[in-house]
């Protein structure tokens, strides 16, 4: 724009015509800053009537008092730079009312490069400001992690204070698609009440139908408008004649809520009300995403994500509220429930598999216990149940009942496996009144009914304290000799029934502590399991076999094979073959060489790794050994199916054998079984000549037990050899004639 000071009059007056057409608010000023013209829209906005601004100083509309005192200073920097200045800026009214101008101010110079004039154009951006003011006053609340309803609470109120014609409420959408309020301050309760829990639909009001659409609604006449037929007596009464509602989409594309707007007329909204919705709703997805993500982390906090169950961490604050916060807290029994074998799933089966059975053991201990006031998941396989008021005879009946329900097989991902859960119970006030005490005890009654055959449960006794700390004492040990290499092994004879021959070994691991002394197997052997150390122990035990049956090569013994006790989470292992495969190729012996014991319940339970396993090591010309058969729950229709080539006679049928006809009948069963299906049978316990004698009458092809020597040491053993080989040469003399 030319200087207005030296265009010729008629110029100016077309100026001036063009400028008191516009919107926009003009002023010119002299070099000075005094008023020299103002148009229309100015007074308009200002507020002061026409003439009355000529003369006066432009830079008395700033607002400075409370505001940015460096406007000024930002000004005269820009016109010393020769440049036109632009800022959103608080200006002042002739009251004395404060609102926001974009500014631009640009200087004006005459022929002689001099600054004549400014020229000032202001822009109305309040209503703008205000919602920005809104936006930043509600992030700041929800970055304080204010709760939700506060903060729809503050948008609510902004709101009807920047637009006072309207009635403002927010609706949240649950997961079932039913609302529910979250702030409508301007609304009397009953409004809220009678809309809780309404589910959204395509005739829902405003504001259901608007969530289940997914778009906006506006119904400008609720009493004629069909979507309110059912609804319009809530609005009606209260003076509300219109509603707009919007649905609140957050990024997932859910519908978490409606923001709607009420009016007093029959009416529809306005641009000013578009821009405020467009706002409102923005700051509401944020609250909701934030409130849920603030809730998702409350639940990782306080509940376990794969169960759904609390936690540890509540487990801890709830049982500390419930008995620490008094010196005298009321009879309770805390359940400590250990998952028997949930490793082995993890180790065969996967942990995917593991994850699923988990759940499902989680859902049947929530249906037993529903009613209960704590369960939780307490870690891995580990889960607690506080019985508030329960004395000794309730707690047995739901440890018996949980007992019954988790025992049925679970089937997962088309594998059915066994299930079963040991218990320990802790009793309030007997066993303890403190949490940390409580847990404790029911910890080491646990324990207590795993060494005791799982499958069951027992009352903390205060005898445990002192066993579980041997328990501990005890692992500790254990795992420093397996570091350590103090588990060895002894090897104890097996015998061809037909030649008396040495038909092979069986190795067994031995511990000897330097201090106290043998540890029986029966001991350490568990003790392995709950430790974590079977598997080593396994592994080493398979590699110290092998390689002593290849020095036994060397020197001249006739070995003809050595028998491995394996575990069930060995055996299960898929890599199991690989490592045999392996330890066989390093010592340099042939498969057939080699029996793996397994118990007859890890054939039998149904992990498809172990029936794999057993497949594969069979292929390869491995021996699978039934070990303690008779004792479970073989099937011969199972059996048959089962690629084992021996079967071994559990111990405990021999110290009935002499004279219990039922003994002898089953041993005999057991005999004709090997024989119908070509498996080679195996006798262990045998201690007695009598015994010796009814097992080689009914042709049992293996015999193994104190009769012939008990597990020793290499070079006891190699003795012994020596001894056997010289006692059974008259005897194949006496054969030959």
């Amino acid at each position: 724009m030319d200087d207005p000071g030296t265009l010729d009059r008629p110029a100016n007056d077309y100026v001036a015509l063009a400028a008191e057409q516009i919107d926009h608010a003009v002023l010119v000023a002299d070099a000075s800053g005094r008023i020299v013209y103002s148009n229309r829209a100015f007074h308009s906005m200002f507020g002061y009537p026409r003439g009355d601004m000529e003369g006066r100083n432009a830079a008395h509309l700033l607002a400075t008092e409370g505001f940015d005192g460096g406007i000024l200073d930002r000004l005269r920097g820009e016109i010393a730079q020769r440049r036109t200045f632009e800022e959103e800026v608080p200006v002042v009214g002739k009251h004395g009312e404060v609102f926001w101008m974009s500014t631009v101010v640009k200087p004006l110079y005459d022929d002689d490069g001099e600054l004549a004039h400014y020229l000032l154009v202001f822009s109305d951006i309040n209503d703008s400001k205000q919602i920005q003011r809104m936006q930043r006053d509600v992030l700041e609340a929800i970055a304080q992690d204010r709760p939700l309803r506060e903060v729809m609470d503050l948008i609510c109120r902004r709101v009807e204070y920047i637009a006072p014609d309207v009635v403002c409420s927010i609706l949240s959408v649950d997961e079932e698609e039913r609302l529910h309020p979250l702030a409508a301050p301007a609304l009397p309760p009953h409004f809220g009440a009678a809309i809780d829990g309404l589910r959204m639909g395509p005739k829902h009001g405003s504001c259901g139908t608007a969530a289940w659409r997914k778009q906006s609604v506006v119904v400008e006449d609720i009493e004629t408008d069909p979507l309110w037929d059912d609804f319009k007596a809530l609005p009606l009464p209260l003076g509300l004649l219109a509603c707009w509602s919007s649905p609140i989409t957050l990024r997932d594309g859910r519908v978490g809520g409606t923001f709607a707007f009420y009016y007093r007329q029959k009416r529809g909204p306005s641009i000013w009300h578009e821009h405020i919705v467009r706002a409102c709703v923005n700051l509401c997805v944020v609250a909701l995403e934030r409130d849920e993500a603030t809730t998702r982390i409350g639940r990782l906090a306080y509940y376990d994500g794969l169960t759904g169950l609390p936690n540890r961490t509540m487990l801890r604050e709830q049982m500390e509220a419930r008995f620490d916060a008094t010196d005298s807290p009321g009879p309770a029994a805390l359940l400590f429930v250990d998952i028997d074998h949930f490793k082995d799933v993890n180790d065969t089966l996967g942990h995917p598999v593991g994850d699923s059975f988990l759940r499902e053991i989680a859902s049947r201990i929530v249906a037993e216990v529903w009613d209960v006031d704590i369960v939780c998941r307490h870690g891995g396989d580990e889960f607690v149940i506080v019985l508030d008021g329960a004395d000794g005879p309730r707690a047995q009946r739901v440890a018996e009942a949980l007992l019954g329900r988790l025992a049925q097989p679970v089937r997962v991902e088309g594998v059915t496996l066994p299930a079963s859960a040991s218990i320990g119970i802790s009793l309030c006030p007997d066993n303890g009144t403190d949490s940390a005490t409580l847990l404790r005890n029911a910890d080491t009654a646990m324990y207590r009914a795993k060494s005791e055959g799982r499958s069951t449960f027992r009352f903390f006794t205060t005898e445990m304290n002192r066993m579980a700390q041997d328990r501990l004492l005890l692992g500790a040990l254990l795992r420093d000799a397996v570091e350590q290499g103090q588990v060895g092994l002894a090897y104890q004879p097996q015998i061809d029934a037909a030649t008396g021959a040495v038909a092979g070994v069986e190795a067994l691991a031995r511990w000897t502590h330097p201090a106290l002394g043998a540890v029986p197997p029966a001991r350490f052997i568990p003790l392995a399991e709950d430790f974590g150390l079977i598997e080593t122990i396994g592994e080493a035990c398979l590699g110290a076999g092998c390689a002593q049956l290849r020095r036994w090569d060397e020197a001249g013994y006739e070995v003809p094979h050595i028998a491995v006790n394996i575990s069930a989470i060995q055996f299960r292992n898929p890599d199991f073959p690989f490592v045999i495969a392996q330890t066989l190729a390093k010592h340099d012996l042939a498969a057939g060489r080699l029996t793996v014991e397994v118990t007859e319940s890890v054939m039998m339970e149904g992990y498809p790794t172990a029936l794999d396993n057993a497949r594969r090591l069979r292929a390869m010309g491995v021996t699978i050994s039934m070990d303690d058969f008779g004792t479970g729950y073989s099937s011969l229709s199972n059996l048959a199916k089962l690629p084992v080539s021996e079967l071994k006679i559990d111990r405990s049928f021999m110290a009935d054998l002499e004279e219990n006809e039922a003994v002898q009948a089953m041993v005999t069963a057991v005999i004709r079984i090997g024989e119908t299906l070509k498996l080679r049978v195996v006798a262990e316990g045998v201690e007695s000549v009598a015994q010796r004698r009814f097992l080689e009458a009914l042709g049992c092809d293996v015999l193994q037990g104190y009769l012939f020597g008990e597990a020793m040491p290499p070079p006891v053993f190699e003795e012994w050899m020596e001894h056997h080989a010289s006692s059974l040469a008259p005897a194949a003399r006496l054969r030959a004639s």
